[in-house]
C-alpha cells in the first residue's frame, strides 16, 4: 500500500497522482515534483489516500519536497525571465511581421526549458525566430500551437452570464458541443448569444442537454393536434420547465394547459354538455331551407336514365331485345305523325266556323232497309 495524492499543475487542469511518501500533505500545499518535462511545481488537490501499488500500470514519481522559502525565491525569478521573454517574442513577432498571435510563455521551475504558446491559423515558419530566442535567453525553446479553446482557459475572462469562464475556474477537459444542444433547449440560435469568448460554442450548453431530452419525452411534438377535456388544438409552443403547452384552436385562440391534462389517443371524447346540444339544435333550425328550383335540379339529377329496352314476349319464353333506333328512322315517324295532327286540327277550326257542331245529346237514325 503507497500513500497517493492528486495533483494539478495549473488552475481547472488536469490532475495526476504522485506518490506522497513519509510527507504530510494536506489539499492546498505547493509541491515541487518531477515529471516528464522536468522539475516543476504543482498544488495539492486530494489528501493523502492509501491504494495497492498495483493498481497502477506504472509506478508513481514522488513528492520531491514542499515549497520553501529558497523555491519561493526561483519561482518569482522564472516570473520576471516570463515577462521579459514574452515582451521580446512579442517584438520579434511584429518585425517579422509573422501571422501568429503569442498566448503566453512558461518557464520550468529548474529553468532548463522555456515554452512559448501560440495560435496560428496555418502552419508558421518560425525558425528564424527560434534562434533569436535561444540567443538571447540561453535556454531550450520550444514554441507550441494550441487551438483557440486552450488559449481562453489560459487566458480566462468573464463569459456572458457574468462568471468567470467555465474552462478557466473548474473544467479540466473540453466536451464535444453541437447545435443540436441549442435546438433541444429552445435556445435562440444567435452566433453571439450561443458562442464563448473563444468564438465556439458555450461549454454549458452540455450541462443540461440530458436533462431537456428526458423532459422532452413526455411532450408531444410541435404541430401535432391534441386534446383535453375542456379543449383541443395544435401544439404551438412548449415550456419544459413548467410543464405547459400553448395550444391554438381552430378559431385561432391560444390556450395554456398542463401536460398532465393531456388525453391519450384512444380514449374516449368526454361527454357533451347540455349547452352545446342547444347551440347545436339552433343551429340546424337556422338553416335556410333549398329553393324549388335547386330540390327539382336535384331530383333530375337523381332520377335514372330512360332505358332503351323492349321487352317481346314469344309463345314459350319470354325474350328481352334492345331496339335501337336510328336516327334516319326517327325522321321519318317525326314526318309521318305530324300531318295527322295539323289535318284534325284545320277540321276542328271549319267545324266551328260554319256551325257544324252536333249536340251531344242528339242521335242519328237510320231509315230502314227494304
Amino acid at each position: 500500500m503507497i500513500r497517493v495524492v492528486s495533483i494539478q499543475f495549473n488552475p481547472a487542469g488536469k490532475m495526476y497522482d504522485f506518490n506522497a511518501g513519509t510527507l504530510d500533505l494536506k489539499p492546498g500545499d505547493r509541491v515541487v515534483v518531477e515529471t516528464e518535462r522536468g522539475i516543476s511545481l504543482g498544488t495539492v488537490v486530494t489528501g493523502p489516500e492509501e491504494k495497492d501499488e498495483t493498481s497502477f500500470n506504472h509506478p508513481l514519481a514522488p513528492v520531491q519536497r514542499l515549497l520553501g522559502p529558497e523555491d519561493e525565491k526561483t519561482l518569482a525569478h522564472h516570473s520576471r525571465r516570463e515577462k521579459e521573454a514574452y515582451d521580446f517574442c512579442l517584438r520579434r513577432i511584429k518585425e517579422r511581421n509573422m501571422d501568429m498571435k503569442l498566448v503566453r510563455v512558461e518557464h520550468l521551475f529548474d529553468g532548463s526549458k522555456a515554452i512559448f504558446y501560440f495560435t496560428a491559423d496555418g502552419r508558421v515558419d518560425f525558425r528564424e525566430l527560434v534562434k533569436d530566442l535561444a540567443h538571447t535567453f540561453h535556454t531550450r525553446i520550444e514554441m507550441r500551437q494550441i487551438g483557440v479553446r486552450d488559449e481562453a482557459k489560459m487566458v480566462g475572462g468573464l463569459g456572458i452570464c457574468g462568471r468567470e469562464l467555465c474552462c478557466a475556474s473548474f473544467l479540466r477537459d473540453f466536451q464535444p458541443v453541437s447545435v443540436k444542444m441549442a435546438k433541444e433547449q429552445n435556445l435562440a440560435l444567435n452566433p453571439s448569444k450561443i458562442s464563448g469568448q473563444c468564438g465556439r460554442l458555450l461549454c454549458c450548453l452540455d450541462y443540461e442537454y440530458e436533462t431537456y431530452c428526458d423532459l422532452r419525452k413526455n411532450f408531444p411534438k410541435c404541430g401535432k393536434r391534441v386534446r383535453t377535456v375542456q379543449c383541443s388544438g395544435t401544439v404551438e409552443k412548449m415550456n419544459l420547465l413548467t410543464g405547459e403547452l400553448i395550444l391554438r384552436q381552430e378559431d385561432g385562440k391560444q390556450v395554456s394547459v398542463k401536460v398532465k391534462e393531456l388525453l391519450d389517443e384512444n380514449s374516449p371524447l368526454p361527454a357533451q354538455s347540455e349547452p352545446t346540444k342547444e347551440k347545436e339544435q339552433v343551429q340546424v333550425q337556422q338553416q335556410a331551407p333549398r329553393r324549388p328550383r335547386e330540390q327539382q335540379t336535384q331530383q333530375r339529377r337523381q332520377r335514372p336514365a330512360p332505358s332503351s329496352a323492349v321487352v317481346t314476349a314469344s309463345a314459350p319464353e319470354a325474350v328481352i331485345a334492345v331496339a335501337t333506333k336510328t336516327p334516319a328512322v326517327e325522321k321519318v315517324e317525326a314526318a309521318t305523325q305530324q300531318p295527322k295532327t295539323d289535318d284534325k286540327q284545320k277540321r276542328k277550326k271549319r267545324n266551328r266556323r260554319h256551325g257544324h257542331r252536333k249536340p251531344s245529346d242528339q242521335k242519328t237514325e237510320r231509315p230502314p232497309q227494304e
